[in-house]
């Protein structure tokens, strides 16, 4: 999955205006559903910040008998100590919550490309009746298999495509990483943060950019280097990047990768480190800042019993502080009484108007005013981000 990030930005502002549109299409055709409505619901399935696909059908996926068996595809290991091991985390809260009523599975370290086509048609053959996408990289195969098999529901999380039996799912974790930037922003001494990112698309852009703009809320002066690994999981590369960072003088340091590695790098210089999706907190007691992580287990468990009810209907899921699926993790033990108030003073304020950190005036790395004073990043604007703003140090890949 290289340099999508053009590609995706060009797509979901696209589908975004199409559905601003009102299409009321009932097929399977590539709609993406833009709404704040907070308390949406269709055919008997109700959660917060999901909004139905408009014009969608319930698609039957229930067992005819037993256990509805429901699989997850996973881009890395289960134990990477990030992405990963979340969303495992997330089928584990479906085993425990819905129990012999589900029978479930999991393939990890899937590459992306043609193997998640072949790996999704044996998990058809064996049955698996829902499936959960879990890697930008392996939406198109979704999509491909979500034409092939109709009655099959397909969850697919963090990407744009949506079709009558193929849902997205992702979060604000621009909000969590703006809280990170906080909590950098205050622990840097010599205002200059490193930030390992893995691919350049909207999703890592927007993240970057709001956890600068944290950072810049309690340094003034604080910058953040970027540097791009291409790749989610490659502990080596990841380490590589962070040494690089550190090399040239970074103080503080994050990443948005699958594993601790940069951790492990900062914790040989002993700098403060934000990590990503999960708490590691225990393992870096003395440089831990904290972290934005993702929680999947509420919402899979409500598409699951959906499914199972024989109500499941595709849509859009954007998940926030709000509702839980957005959190911070635990704080270190170097974060200040005074970081975290302010923190928490923030996170209210994001958790009641989710994006309201990307307010105008804000300006990318040439200058140009993206966002003017007094305006608000639309969530088209948001899921489109193909800039960097002026207090990041690094360019996107070309290409």
């Amino acid at each position: 999955m290289k340099k999508f990030w053009k590609l995706a930005a060009t797509a979901a502002t696209a589908s975004l205006l199409v559905a601003a549109c009102g299409s009321s299409s009932d097929s399977a055709s590539d709609t993406t559903v833009a709404s704040s409505d907070t308390t949406a619901s269709g055919d008997g399935f109700t959660l917060a910040n999901f909004t139905p696909l408009e014009g969608g059908t319930v698609v039957d996926c229930a067992p005819k008998s037993g256990p509805i068996k429901a699989a997850w595809i996973y881009v890395g290991p289960i134990n990477d100590g990030g992405w990963t091991q979340a969303h495992h985390e997330g089928l584990k809260a479906v085993e425990a919550a819905l129990g012999d009523k589900v029978e479930t599975t999991y393939k990890e370290n899937i590459p992306e490309g043609p193997q998640v086509g072949t790996t999704i048609d044996q998990l058809v053959a064996d049955g698996n009746t829902i499936i959960f996408g879990t890697s930008f990289g392996f939406q198109d195969a979704f999509a491909a298999a979500a034409d092939k098999y109709p009655n099959v529901c397909f969850e697919f999380e963090t990407g744009y495509i949506i079709k009558n039996n193929m849902s997205q799912a992702y979060g604000a974790g621009e909000d969590g990483d703006y809280l990170a930037g906080m909590a950098a922003g205050a622990a840097t001494k010599n205002g200059k943060i490193g930030f390992v990112a893995p691919f350049a698309i909207p999703e890592v852009i927007r993240g970057v950019n709001a956890f600068a703009l944290g950072a810049k809320s309690m340094n003034p002066k604080a910058t953040v280097k970027v540097v791009w690994t291409n790749t989610w999981f490659d502990p080596a590369i990841e380490r590589k990047a962070a040494d690089s960072l550190i090399s040239a003088g970074v103080d503080t340091i994050a990443s948005a990768q699958d594993s601790p590695a940069t951790g492990e790098a900062a914790k040989v210089k002993g700098i403060p480190w934000v990590g990503y999706d999960s708490d590691q907190s225990a393992n870096f007691p003395d440089i831990w800042l904290t972290a934005n992580t993702y929680h999947w287990g509420d919402y899979e468990t409500a598409r699951v019993q959906a499914a199972l009810d024989g109500k499941w209907i595709s849509g859009d899921y954007y998940g926030g502080l709000n509702d839980g699926f957005i959190k911070l993790a635990t704080f270190g033990k170097i974060v200040s009484e005074d970081t975290k108030a302010k923190i928490e003073t923030k996170k209210a304020e994001l958790s009641a108007k989710s994006g309201s950190q990307f307010t105008g005036p804000i300006k990318a790395q040439d200058g140009t005013v993206k966002i003017e004073a007094g305006k608000t990043a639309s969530h088209a604007d948001l899921m489109g981000m193909d800039y960097l703003v002026d207090n990041v140090i690094g360019e996107l890949p070309k290409g």
